[in-house]
């Protein structure tokens, strides 16, 4: 795939920037119209043995029918932090430890 074909599927984009690191949320479209979202953090490193600077990138992707789930887990998340209570857990209903542990082989992510 091309980047003027990959640039189609890309519905919205926005960067946040965040002293050394940016976010990337981007909104594409799957060949099916489903719609999804990455996550991609981007760190400007240095390699010393080269002298030269690069980006460490770490994607995730997030599909819609996960999107409610994470919402509540990121909200929980930050809850906790401004609180100091620890909310309920998000529950579950479908979750089967093969599918997850088959997903999490499937996407690198260090967040």
């Amino acid at each position: 795939m091309d980047y003027q074909e990959q640039r189609k599927e890309e519905l919205y984009s926005q960067v946040i920037t965040a002293g050394k690191r940016r976010y990337f949320f981007d909104v594409k479209e799957t060949r099916g119209g489903d719609k999804f979202i990455t996550i991609t953090e981007s760190r400007k490193l240095f390699d010393n043995k080269t002298g030269e600077f690069y980006y460490d990138k770490n994607k995730m992707f997030l599909y819609k029918e996960d999107f409610e789930k994470f919402r509540k887990g990121f909200e929980n998340a930050l809850s906790f932090i401004e609180t100091g209570i620890e909310p309920a857990p998000v529950q579950d209903d479908h979750y089967r430890a093969d599918d997850t542990d088959a997903r999490l082989n499937e996407i690198d992510f260090k967040f």
